[in-house]
């Protein structure tokens, strides 16, 4: 029998075996369930009909509201009211509430709630975010999140694993939204579905925890059941300095089977953009004609940590933003807002003429603080440009890295933010790592 992939060993970790086999049914314990006011009110509604009124375990919930955060509504407004009610009956204390709160995917881990080794679960599908860590994190639906909160346990079928080797330095000008976009482009909206996308390679160890993140959440995109990164000491610096528990660690065999192997040279990448209406419809910047752009916008839970914020600010700094485009930053989380402050990034930003959110998922699944109208368009750094994703079905959305975001806003059109980074003449390759 072949080897054990990380995927497998935390399932089969959670689950009492040893080894687990990819297509069988495994019953899975979990570690971390989160919430948001959007999915667990109707999951929360469930239980009570069924006469469950406690949770399985009121330490491994975290609460936090994030989709239409602050309420833009009355209806948004009773959900975010009976998330924080049932948060209080049920004595969850680990609840993130307005001015300490944040986009659930980029709050479990900077909060280290989310940890290596673990089980998480949210009902939200970009819960794939978390498998940077070296955890199993997949998201589900409010039926699912109601059988989590009652008994702590749900089923999975084991996924297959595939490898994803990135190999060599990142170029200027490409970061990880690159990476990722890069990907989905030659794989597919189903290129890995129900499978764990497995990364690999020696750009891993290069890429900060932050980038990690951004990788993982995409997996979705591509169909993927969940997304892992191995634990190295980027991981284990990351994940010690948050960590409220004890966790444990996992690796893949050397001799783990994989169902497909993948092979990205990094070094010959450059900025991308995914095109409307897919994820997966990128194309190098070079082969993009300079389209013209009414917003942008740089946040979600794919690109709104401090790392995101920094690069763009660098670009922005001391420019304006074109006239006749609009450029909207949202912080992920209020931390990242609090460290985005003290930087002087907001600064940055609104004298550049920005406008700056509170955190929220809002404008990124067309709910609000930057819903765009009939026959606009959009660059973004968020995870989705299906059609009418971010509002009018007539709208247009593209996707790219804050980079290139930041780079657009400064000339309204569509532009390679290598136009904006300088590279000291002769700088030595390993200038590269880390840009």
């Amino acid at each position: 029998m072949s080897g054990q992939t990380l995927t497998q060993k935390i399932l089969a970790a959670h689950s009492g075996r040893e080894t687990v086999t990819p297509g069988e049914i495994v019953n899975v314990s979990l570690d971390l369930v989160v919430c948001h006011e959007v999915t667990t009110p109707p999951a929360v509604a469930m239980l009570k009909k069924h006469g469950v009124n406690t949770v399985w375990d009121a330490t491994k919930i975290l609460v936090t509201p994030d989709h239409f955060v602050p309420n833009k509504d009355i209806l948004s407004a009773e959900l975010a009211k009976a998330l924080r009610r049932w948060a209080a009956e049920q004595g969850i204390e680990n609840v993130y509430e307005l001015g300490n709160h944040g986009i659930a995917h980029a709050l479990a881990p900077e909060q280290g709630h989310a940890l290596p080794g673990q089980t998480i679960v949210c009902g939200d599908s970009h819960t794939t975010t978390m498998g940077a860590l070296g955890a199993f994190a997949t998201g589900i639906g409010s039926t699912d999140l109601a059988a989590a909160l009652a008994t702590g346990n749900l089923w999975f079928r084991v996924p297959q694993s595939m490898r994803i080797t990135l190999d060599g330095p990142l170029p200027v000008g490409v970061y990880a939204k690159d990476i990722v976009l890069y990907i989905l482009s030659k794989i597919g909206l189903d290129g890995a579905r129900y499978r764990a996308m497995e990364y690999a390679g020696s750009t891993v160890a290069h890429l900060s925890m932050e980038s990690r993140l951004t990788i993982a959440n995409m997996a979705v995109e591509a169909g993927a059941k969940n997304a892992v990164f191995p634990v190295d000491d980027v991981t284990l610096d990351y994940a010690r300095l948050r960590a409220k528990q004890p966790f444990d660690v996992y690796a893949s065999d050397e001799d783990a089977s994989y169902v497909e192997e993948i092979h990205v040279d990094v070094l010959a990448l450059e900025p991308m953009v995914a095109l409307p209406d897919l994820p997966s419809n990128g194309r190098f910047i070079s082969e993009v004609p300079a389209i013209s752009f009414d917003q942008v916008y740089i946040g979600s839970c794919t690109n709104g940590r401090i790392e995101d914020l920094r690069i763009a600010a660098a670009i922005l700094k001391g420019r304006k933003v074109a006239k006749g485009t609009r450029a909207l930053v949202v912080p992920a989380t209020s931390q990242v807002y609090k460290e985005a402050l003290r930087e002087g990034l907001i600064t940055i930003f609104t004298d550049a003429g920005c406008v700056v959110s509170t955190p929220t998922c809002g404008a990124c699944l067309g709910a609000h603080m930057g819903v765009l109208g009939a026959d606009e368009t959009c660059l973004s750094t968020t995870n989705r440009n299906f059609v009418g994703r971010m509002g009018s079905p007539t709208s247009r959305v593209y996707l790219a890295s804050p980079a290139t975001a930041a780079a657009t806003a400064v000339t309204g059109v569509l532009t390679d933010p290598r136009e904006f980074l300088a590279v000291p003449a002769g700088a030595p390759d390993q200038y590269l790592w880390g840009v």
